[in-house]
């Protein structure tokens, strides 16, 4: 098996879509998904996006999406919307090419900072981010408001 990861280009809009459908079932909120393709073409192509793929034999098996935002606190930083790997590519060192190379994609913009979330019971998740150095935070509680 030979896993690569690069940047996404628009040819790889519609898997990373279809990652996102699986990661939405896998986060068990399958109908939780209500952007389309479209929507995610456009913020692709408008530059409101990041994506990162990881294929094995030209099959796309991981994703990762993100985007600039700012801290009031320390300044420039990328928000991780989506990490996604395929079930079956898990525990094969997939996961940590993707996050490298998006940490190495930070560094490069000039980011301070990263944050995502992950949840309260994917301990898997947890301990892999733990394992990088990351801190998960307890006492805050996330808000939104849909518009």
């Amino acid at each position: 098996m030979k896993i690569t990861v690069r940047k996404g280009n628009q040819n790889d809009i519609e898997s990373i879509y279809n990652l996102v459908v699986e990661l939405a079932v896998f986060e068990r909120e399958p109908d939780a998904v209500t952007a389309t393709l479209a929507d995610y073409n456009t913020a692709f192509n408008d530059g409101r996006i990041f994506c990162l793929v990881a294929e094995n034999d030209n099959q796309i098996i991981g994703m990762m999406i993100y985007y600039y935002a700012f801290s009031t606190w320390k300044g420039k930083m990328m928000y991780l919307e989506d990490f996604y790997v395929r079930e079956a590519y898990r525990s094969q060192k997939v996961g940590d090419r993707l996050f490298d190379a998006f940490i190495e994609h930070c560094n490069t913009l000039g980011c301070i900072l990263t944050k995502w979330q992950v949840l309260d019971w994917n301990q898997r998740a947890q301990s892999f981010y733990k394992r990088k150095g990351a801190t998960i935070e307890q006492n805050w509680y996330n808000g939104k408001l849909y518009l």
